[in-house]
């Protein structure tokens, strides 16, 4: 695809610097190939394995792995991987779209997303030639299945702390491997794992295991709330010999395996997340259309148009985050290529690149299918609650998500602290704008954005005016607690909150200017922007007022509340009626359609 456009923000950029429009990719520009590879691969997801989805669910034997094989001979399985591989070399953009086709289908789309993601994506990242060729042809067309063993019992999110360990041998042509994982996507049969262990007890290092290696036992399944399809045990390595060839990277440096190829998982289990949030909505307008009481279909009834509404504004806004990334990566990836970097380390360049927006990607469109499902039981009532419709399905595979990938937690601290490490690095400037902000506080207030000719004016003004309340309460925060603003996790949760909904704003915002600009139909749209721009407000007012009060005292405390009212002040705007017509659009289509 075309990447020719202005230059992108760097990573972490977007809260310091505006973009205009034409900086990034909306969905609806979606080429004609793109188009046919999306359908492609939803045809799959809808003929070949929602129809054996109770199968699925029961584990039966062989079936995952019959499908994964089918997937692997229409090119949903090499994707991203270059063609002197067995892949096909597509562009990330191309690879997002993939994701979201198939994403909706639970506990099939976690098998098939850690075989082509964190089970593959390691080799192609920092395998040897030699490796890449022996593996990565198979594993493009299902021949071989992959798994990712990091997690252990007394390490999850704190990956260093694991304790497997891999000792080297007198010769140096192998190494001994000892120790246990958990929770492991595909570990059921998986034919090559991805192994993460300590070389002497000290050098966190990864290695490729195959799994038909003496030593290598697996557990048995586990008993899981959701995505009972997939495959998930333990598996435990005891003096398992691996040849000194199969260390993947550098010894000592697998942290940069597990935390970069992190960065990818947790952009395309937002793709998948917007896959399923889609699916659930148009479930819940259905559903809210047939089903009758008080002699009138539900979806008449305000209550559960406010439902509908809800679900298709943060759905619609995490796709436009989502693809305005996936666009940033691409970008990245191939002016990385340009200047002579090899495939794999501008692939890995550009997610590192971009790995404060793809943690807080996996926040926000984790928590929004949560709330997009628990909505959709809502409106289903008692049959919401019956395994024999899907919404309880749903509702306990969504579930995982806020875990796997780094605990949402995690991902929020990661992303303020990655942001603050930019800074001290002179990567971003964060002190200029802070301060300025702090001088503002003593000035009259500027005019409002709305009055200027600009036909967004307004709401252009209401992000700016969020950049500038993070800034105050992320600033000031910083400057008074310093080294110790890590140890205050509740004070960074909030700013990290704030953060992820300046992005979501923004790029909804953009993805708006885009379609007005394209002269397409934009009244649902601009519903969808206007709403959730005002509720943001409210949310950033509240996250800012508890950090605040968590760190400041007296006049200190009042001038900053004082500025946080300034920046997080809302217009006068009916968000019922607005909520009114996106639900009434959702009605008219049966669906969807947005």
């Amino acid at each position: 695809m075309s990447v020719n456009k202005p230059a992108a923000l760097q990573g972490g950029e977007f809260l310091l610097r505006s973009c205009s429009a034409d900086e990034i990719f909306i969905p609806e520009e979606k080429s004609e190939e793109q188009q046919m590879i999306y359908d492609m691969a939803r045809a799959f997801a809808l003929n070949e394995i929602m129809p054996l989805h109770a199968r699925i669910e029961q584990q039966e034997s062989g079936l995952s792995e019959r499908l994964l094989e089918q997937a692997g001979a229409l090119g949903l399985l090499g994707a991203s991987v270059p063609e002197q591989y067995g892949g096909f070399g597509k562009d990330f953009v191309t690879t997002t779209f993939m994701t979201e086709a198939f994403g909706f289908v639970g506990s099939m789309a976690v098998t098939i997303l850690a075989h082509n993601g964190i089970g593959m994506l390691p080799i192609l990242y920092y395998g040897t030639e030699q490796q890449k060729r022996k593996y990565l042809p198979r594993m493009v067309t299902g021949e071989l299945k992959a798994a990712y063993c990091l997690t252990e019992p007394g390490s999850g999110s704190d990956a260093l702390g694991a304790r497997s360990t891999a000792t080297r041998s007198l010769d140096g042509s192998y190494f001994l491997l000892n120790g246990q994982k958990m929770w492991i996507t595909n570990g059921g049969f998986a034919d090559v794992f991805i192994v993460f262990a300590k070389v002497d007890g000290k050098d966190f290092t990864a290695f490729i295991v195959e799994a038909n290696t003496e030593g290598v036992v697996r557990g048995a399944e586990e008993k899981k709330m959701g995505i009972k399809g997939s495959s998930t045990r333990q598996i435990f390595f005891q003096d398992v010999k691996v040849p000194a060839k199969n260390v993947l990277g550098p010894i000592g440096k697998g942290h940069l395996i597990a935390f970069n190829v992190l960065n990818m998982g947790r952009h395309r289990l937002a793709a998948a997340a917007v896959s399923s949030a889609k699916w659930l909505t148009e479930l819940s307008v259905q559903y809210a259309c047939q089903r009758h009481q008080f002699q009138q279909p539900i979806c008449n009834f305000g209550a559960i148009q406010h439902k509908l509404a809800q679900q298709a504004i943060l759905t619609w806004v995490n796709e436009s985050a989502v693809y305005r990334a996936a666009f940033d990566i691409e970008r990245k990836k191939q002016q990385l290529l340009a200047e002579q970097r090899p495939y794999p380390e501008a692939l890995m360049g550009a997610a590192e690149e971009y790995a404060i927006e793809c943690a807080l990607l996996k926040v926000t469109a984790s928590e929004m299918l949560d709330y997009v499902v628990d909505e959709c039981v809502q409106i289903h009532g008692g049959m919401g609650f019956s395994e024999e419709a899907v919404p309880a399905r749903a509702y306990r595979d969504a579930r995982i998500n806020r875990i796997f990938e780094g605990t949402n937690e995690i991902n929020r601290l990661l992303s303020i602290d990655m942001l603050l490490k930019r800074a001290l690095k002179g990567r971003i400037d964060l002190m200029t704008p802070a301060m300025a902000i702090q001088k503002e506080l003593m000035e009259l207030p500027a005019l409002s954005a709305s009055e200027s000719d600009h036909p967004y004016g307004l709401e252009l003004q209401q992000v700016q005016n969020m950049k500038k309340a993070f800034l105050l309460v992320a600033g000031s925060a910083a400057l008074r607690l310093r080294e110790q603003l890590e140890q205050e996790q509740e004070i960074v949760m909030c700013c990290a909150d704030i953060l992820a909904t300046i992005y979501l704003a923004e790029s909804a915002l953009l993805r708006l200017q885009k379609l007005q600009q394209s002269a397409l139909p934009v009244a649902v749209q601009e519903d969808i922007v206007r709403v959730f721009l005002n509720d943001a407000l409210d949310q950033i007012a509240i996250w800012g007022r508890n950090a605040i009060e968590a760190f400041a005292e007296g006049d200190e405390q009042k001038l900053l509340q004082l500025g946080l009212r300034r920046f997080t002040r809302a217009e006068g705007f009916n968000r019922k009626a607005a909520r009114r017509r996106i639900a009434a659009r959702l009605i008219a289509d049966m669906g969807y359609r947005l």
